[in-house]
């Protein structure tokens, strides 16, 4: 009939639709077998082999050259440093050598006791040039012509003034005043030396002037020639020639240089000059200035200028047991400063240069100039001192 699906499927169909069930596939037909002989070839695939790294051949070994020796390189030192160092080291043995030396100096006690004129301000150094003859060899005195005169004398008495006030100050004592000595009435100064050493002419000095005396300094004959000998010598020009055979002086006029001994001759000749002693005191100023101004000149800042002349000087100079070496570097300064005209070169003022008295041919102070010199020296201040200065 028209409405009857004759397909047996399809009422099944029908019916799972109506029940909610799900519809089964259909079976499918069996794949067709093909045979072997009917599949078409195929190319079996390519054959890759693994893949295998290449083997890794050792690099060659670098060719060592033959081991040769290796220098040492130099440490280079700065040039600055090594100047640094240098300035130091030879700063430190400037100061040095003269501590080293004068140091060692001869000392003695010089200052005398009891009462002594009250401190001044500033400092005041007696400088004592000796003429004694014990201590020279016969070499010596043959060399330098002091002949064999016994006894210990003063040839130069120098007051070296160190002001509060003022510039430095070099004042001589003519050797033949004549002054009371304690305990031996009235003399020439230098005899206080000959009776009672360095102490009695100190007091001696002191109780003629008002001043006290802070240091004391001695240097002897062949002592003073070998301070010339250690600068190198120096230059006099003399007006006329000179020649006095009791200090063996034998000179031409004219500009010459002066070793030691010579210049120990000059400022020792007295007879053969007019004015006796106060000739013999400029003389003696005048080499001293002359021995000084080259001390202080750049060649004596050579090592070993610089060391030979300490050496000579501490061997030679002789002082007080209270001065120290702080206080020769003083005095030195200060007469350094007298050569260079930077202060006074003067002499006690004198009223009679040829007064006879019972010690002979001596000379007499003016004592109203000499208060007034020496006054001023007490005050500490040497401001006005020039009109002293004669010559």
């Amino acid at each position: 009939m028209g409405l009857v699906n004759d397909r047996p499927g399809d009422r099944d169909e029908d019916l799972d639709w109506l029940y909610g069930r799900e519809s089964r596939p259909e079976p499918e037909d069996p794949p067709t077998r093909v045979l072997p002989s009917e599949q078409p070839y195929q190319a079996p695939p390519p054959q890759i082999p693994p893949y295998r790294p290449a083997p890794t051949r050792p690099a060659p070994a670098p060719q060592q050259r033959p081991a040769q020796p290796r220098a040492r390189r130099r440490r280079r030192f700065p040039l600055g440093k090594l100047l640094a160092t240098l300035l130091v080291a030879y700063l430190a043995f400037m100061v040095a050598t003269p501590f080293w030396h004068f140091g060692r100096a001869n000392r003695i006690d010089a200052m005398p006791a009891g009462e002594r004129p009250a401190e001044q301000p500033g400092k005041v150094f007696l400088l004592v040039g000796s003429d004694s003859r014990e201590s020279l060899t016969p070499e010596q005195k043959k060399k330098y012509g002091t002949g064999s005169a016994e006894g210990a004398r003063t040839d130069s008495i120098l007051m070296l003034v160190v002001p509060k006030t003022g510039k430095p100050a070099l004042i001589s004592i003519p050797r033949d005043s004549y002054v009371p000595i304690p305990g031996h009435g009235k003399n020439k100064i230098n005899a206080a030396f000959a009776f009672g050493g360095p102490t009695l002419l100190v007091e001696t000095v002191e109780q003629v002037t008002g001043v006290r005396i802070d240091g004391y300094l001695q240097i002897g004959m062949v002592g003073f020639a070998e301070t010339v000998d250690a600068v190198g010598g120096i230059q006099m020009c003399l007006d006329k020639p000179i020649k006095d055979k009791n200090s063996h002086s034998d000179f031409p006029a004219g500009c010459q240089q002066f070793d030691g001994r010579d210049a120990l001759s000059y400022v020792r000749m007295r007879y053969a000059d007019p004015t006796g002693d106060l000739g013999r005191m400029k003389r003696q100023r005048e080499v001293i200035g002359k021995v000084a101004a080259k001390a202080a000149s750049p060649a004596s800042l050579l090592p070993w200028r610089w060391w030979e002349l300490n050496r000579v000087g501490g061997q030679m100079l002789v002082r007080d047991k209270g001065t120290s070496t702080k206080d020769v570097a003083d005095a030195a300064r200060a007469f350094l400063s007298v050569s260079k005209g930077q202060g006074s070169q003067l002499m006690v003022p004198i009223s009679d240069p040829n007064a006879t008295t019972s010690a002979g041919s001596s000379m007499i102070w003016d004592r109203e100039k000499a208060l007034e010199l020496f006054g001023m020296v007490k005050e500490g201040n040497t401001t006005g001192i020039e009109k002293f200065v004669k010559q």
